[in-house]
């Protein structure tokens, strides 16, 4: 039978000579019926490590994973050591980005000196080489610094991309504060930890004009209340991400590899996720891939290390569990990983495309990522959806 090829694109960006190029240099021998092609996905929201944490990831390891999941674009955040909160440290992380990242990969500032949430960071000195602000991995407490934070941003056009937590709900919790927490002894992170800083921002939001974006949200009260804000003309966009989609409390094991920040919540948060993806409250889907070492995320649902590795498995778990399932198509999908992200953030290069087989079945086995970091909650999942190719400007970044 002659292989086809179908290319699923909202933007109409890939050529007819494009298109033909994808079964060039013996793809089309590999006996494949059909073979889909889309934009290169974008992911404003991952973590590669380094400087300062090279042994849970390396730009190059970080980008090599990004690759191998169809993602041409990558944001990374800022927490690093050094933080990038002046030029000069800018600078050394954007060195080893032009020395060895294979997609393209453009760094957050960070809102706050050494993302202490006490001092503004060099805003001005950074704008330039940034694609955003954002102090992830931990809110920003003060009101007043998140005003003037906001306001600085407004006049650099810049977007403020905020990890929303009220550290004076946390009290200790290192899971969602529900069911599972309650039978199993564990401390639990209230939802209000969440949604309330994000009421907090909006007002602000709202006050400064800022441009604002909410990362990783994980309640149904951050999804109605960003609803409510859109409605009103609060300049906000949202991600969450694939485990808040797929999984919930009553999946936890007492396995650090469950183990995130935000927690997986309840099976209703959960559906309420999946209704912002259809309504567009929830405008983009991002991985906050964050590894980390095996020792690290050894320690059990308490001690391990918050954070899992989500580039490699995001598009294959979302297609076998969102699209197959009829919650949402596949054309949405792909606006949520690609057209999206590019359009809100400002990366305006040209996607490249990426080629998938999305009939091959196979269970995620996390030995076979090509980032340091193993530790998934979808190891073992039977998914559909492979990753053959991957191509910015002409040239194969990933093949299988």
């Amino acid at each position: 039978m002659t292989n086809r090829i179908i290319t699923v694109d909202p933007d109409c960006i890939l050529g007819c000579e494009d298109r033909g190029s994808v079964f060039s240099d013996g793809i089309a021998d590999a006996g494949k019926k059909e073979l889909y092609v889309f934009p290169g996905f974008c992911d404003v929201h991952v973590h590669f490590r380094e400087p300062g944490f090279s042994y849970k990831e390396t730009i190059l390891s970080g980008s090599l994973a990004a690759a191998h999941g169809g993602y041409t674009d990558v944001c990374t955040m800022p927490n690093l050591d050094p933080v990038p909160d002046c030029l000069e440290q800018l600078r050394l992380q954007q060195k080893i980005i032009d020395e060895s990242a294979a997609v393209r990969v453009h760094p957050y500032g960070a809102i706050t000196v050494k993302e202490e949430g006490r001092e503004l960071s060099d805003m001005e000195g950074l704008a330039d080489g940034i694609i955003a602000f954002s102090d992830d991995g931990k809110g920003v407490q003060s009101d007043e610094m998140m005003r003037s934070a906001m306001l600085r941003a407004k006049a650099l056009e810049k977007i403020i991309a905020a990890h929303c937590e009220d550290e004076t709900l946390l009290h200790g919790g290192y899971i969602h504060e529900g069911r599972y927490a309650a039978e199993h002894g564990h401390r639990g992170i209230s939802s209000e930890s969440e949604y309330s800083q994000i009421e907090r921002d909006l007002r602000l939001a709202e006050e400064t004009g800022c441009a604002y974006h909410v990362c990783h949200i994980s309640t149904k009260e951050s999804v109605d209340v960003i609803r409510r804000a859109k409605a009103r003309g609060v300049d906000v966009t949202c991600e969450t991400a694939p485990h808040y989609l797929v999984l919930c409390e009553d999946d936890l094991q007492e396995d650090g590899r469950f183990k995130m920040n935000p927690p997986l919540r309840s099976a209703e948060d959960r559906e309420a996720l999946i209704e912002g993806l259809t309504d567009g409250t929830i405008d983009m889907i991002a991985t906050d891939h964050a590894p980390h070492s095996a020792e690290e995320k050894s320690r059990g649902l308490e001690k391990s290390s918050f954070g899992i590795t989500g580039l490699e498995t995001a598009f294959p778990v979302l297609y076998s569990r969102l699209v197959l399932s009829g919650r949402i198509s596949l054309e949405r999908l792909i606006t949520l990983m690609s057209s999206a992200p590019r359009k809100r953030f400002g990366i305006s290069s040209d996607p490249g495309y990426t080629v998938w087989d999305l009939d091959e079945a196979y269970r995620i086995d996390p030995q076979e990522f090509l980032s340091k970091g193993k530790s998934t909650p979808f190891a073992g999942m039977e998914v559909r959806g492979t990753c053959i190719r991957t191509v910015i400007n002409g040239k194969d970044i990933y093949r299988r």
